[in-house]
């Protein structure tokens, strides 16, 4: 299945990540809606709200650019 960025992983920032939790943290959008807004995998959206809720302070320390 092609998913359009021609076998590459798309790498988002920590702002990007952090935002997409609070969509559905703080202000009650799905996690299914937050990732299809965002274009991002439901999966991969609920596993950055766990990685969050876990250590908030910590959570997304990769140097995606």
């Amino acid at each position: 299945m092609d998913d359009g960025t021609g076998g590459r992983r798309r790498r988002f920032d920590r702002a990007f990540k952090l935002e997409a939790v609070r969509l559905v943290r703080e202000r009650s959008v799905s996690a299914a809606q937050a990732a299809r807004d965002l274009g991002v995998h439901e999966n991969v959206l609920r596993k950055r709200v766990k990685e969050f809720a876990a250590d908030p302070q910590h959570a997304f320390p990769g140097q995606s650019r």
